[in-house]
């Protein structure tokens, strides 16, 4: 079945619940860099929309109010997990080691 909004197909569940509600998560959530001014002209916004979605949706305001709490999620830019580096601790022998001329 496919999830339907409006005439919208929602591939994720992200879209679907921005299309069903009508609000930009990221606005609420904040992209995973950004600067102090960045951040803080979004959260302007954020509070302008939470305030005008208390008057007419109290359950998408109390979802978004919850967004605001929650921290963004850090991005990897190939979309894969970075690799640690393993140290592996070196094998001393006792005796030294002589080479065969």
């Amino acid at each position: 079945m496919k999830n339907i909004v409006a005439g919208h197909v929602a591939v994720t569940a992200t879209e679907f619940t921005e299309l069903a509600l009508g609000i930009d998560l990221e606005l609420f959530t904040g992209p995973a860099v950004e600067s102090e001014l960045e951040r803080a002209a979004r959260l302007d916004v954020a509070r302008e929309v939470l305030a005008e979605l208390r008057e007419s949706d109290p359950e998408t305001a109390a979802y978004a109010e919850s967004l605001l709490r929650t921290l963004p999620l850090k991005r990897q830019p190939s979309g894969r997990r970075p690799r640690r580096a393993v140290r592996r601790p070196v094998k001393r022998c006792a005796a030294g080691s002589a080479v065969a001329a």
